[in-house]
């Protein structure tokens, strides 16, 4: 089946869950915290969807200034269709939404680590995270 790329086109939380249910990313995400899911959506500048006919197969979801980063929070394929080009196709039409010199970040799912240097990612070994302000010393 033919799959159709779209840029920026709104999507629902329930569209977004039932995708990342059907992907490794389903237990990283809190599905079930519908508000959470919502804003998601609502605060991403820059979101890729894949269809193939009226079924979200494919998101790449950013927060981007366009200029010097962009961070991709969430790339996911339904795992039924996967290993046919649409992760690496989501990743190009995100990257030419940019400007030239704009680097694209992402931090990998544990399943997907071995993926992202097979297509061309560097691995850089300084990415920091902090969960909780409490955590702040």
């Amino acid at each position: 089946m033919d799959t159709e790329y779209k840029v920026n086109q709104p999507i629902s939380a329930q569209q977004f869950c039932d995708l990342l249910s059907n992907t490794s990313l389903g237990v990283r995400r809190p599905l079930d915290e519908t508000q959470t899911i919502q804003g998601m959506l609502d605060n991403a500048n820059l979101l890729v969807t894949a269809w193939q006919g009226d079924n979200l197969v494919g998101v790449a979801r950013c927060v981007t200034d366009f200029h010097y980063c962009c961070y991709m929070s969430d790339l996911a394929v339904d795992e039924g269709i996967q290993a046919k080009g649409i992760g690496k196709a989501l990743i190009r039409i995100s990257k030419e939404q940019l400007k030239p010199k704009c680097s694209l970040i992402l931090l990998a799912a544990p399943l997907a680590q071995d993926y992202y240097p097979k297509i061309g990612f560097e691995k850089h070994n300084s990415a920091w995270i902090l969960r909780d302000v409490n955590q702040l010393k």
